[in-house]
């Protein structure tokens, strides 16, 4: 049965079902390159500059972590929970999100390009200056967070879906949606790349905020 919402062919997201096991303490120290995190909880850790690039983290949880220019490029993110994270800066350049819950985020030019993304969940939160050009998202729900100049140029988004949240100056140029559920923006504003909204759906009222920014990019002149 289509979920209520979904019954004009919107395909829905499947979301995460993160079911953390019993977790050990995280004992500190710094993270390590190709480092393998198994069933460990990070509360408060401080992970400001450390380099855990290409590490794997498997249910996981990382609560109130400051992240500030982490280097996790290439990291794997599986059946993990991050909660309350905030820094500016990180790498998560060419990271793997799979089975993934981000609460309450607090992120600044957090880097996802060429990112892959399957069923995660961002929840909550304010992100600004989020770059995930070229990324890969398939089943992400982004449900009441706010996104400051959200970056999609050239990304790939399949049955990806906004609920109650604010978008503001979103960058969708050159980008490939398919089943982009759109209508829960409580605020949409999207600065480039109106032309490359086919394949989401929007309500009639934010069709016509987005008419000026449709009818510029025809080079339509409005004139009463």
């Amino acid at each position: 049965m289509a979920r209520k919402g979904h019954e004009q062919g919107v395909k829905a997201a499947r979301r995460p079902e993160v079911r953390l096991p019993e977790l050990s303490a995280w004992e500190g120290g710094e993270l390590e390159p190709d480092g393998d995190y198994d069933g460990l909880e990070l509360v408060d850790a401080d992970l400001v500059g450390q380099d855990g690039v290409g590490a794997r983290f498997m249910d996981c949880a990382l609560r109130r972590c400051a992240l500030d220019e982490t280097g996790l490029a290439k990291a794997r993110f599986l059946d993990s929970v991050l909660e309350g994270v905030r820094g500016v800066g990180t790498d998560l350049s060419g990271a793997s999100l799979r089975d993934v819950e981000l609460l309450e985020a607090r992120l600044g030019g957090v880097q996802l390009h060429g990112a892959v993304l399957e069923r995660v969940l961002v929840r909550g939160g304010k992100i600004d200056y989020l770059n995930l050009r070229t990324a890969r998202l398939k089943d992400v729900v982004f449900e009441g967070c706010v996104l400051v100049e959200p970056d999609f140029a050239g990304a790939v988004l399949e049955r990806v879906e906004f609920k109650d949240c604010t978008l503001r100056g979103a960058d969708f140029t050159g980008a490939r949606l398919t089943d982009v559920d759109l209508r829960g923006v409580a605020e949409l504003d999207i600065a480039r790349g109106v032309e490359a909204l086919a394949g989401a759906v929007i309500s009639p009222a934010q069709l016509f905020e987005l008419a000026p920014a449709m009818a510029a990019q025809l080079g339509l002149r409005v004139v009463a």
